[in-house]
């Protein structure tokens, strides 16, 4: 499904703040006008999106995760 497909009320464009990377987890902080939004992601996906401080992003929210995507 792409980007576009998803309510966009559950869509906040941002840019990455912070990433404190870990093992097998990483957690990445978001910039949004809205605030900071904190997603906790694979560091292998933080690696396969090639996310690092500054990266435009959308932090995709769902009820019980947040998820990105690079744009």
């Amino acid at each position: 499904m792409p980007i576009q497909a998803i309510n966009v009320r559950n869509q906040f464009k941002g840019h990455i703040k912070e990433i404190l990377r870990g093992d097998v987890l990483s957690e990445v902080d978001v910039q949004t006008p809205w605030g900071i939004v904190t997603s906790v992601i694979t560091t292998r996906s933080v690696d396969e999106l090639q996310l690092k401080p500054g990266s435009e992003v959308v932090a995709l929210v769902k009820s019980t995760e947040v998820s990105l995507a690079k744009l």
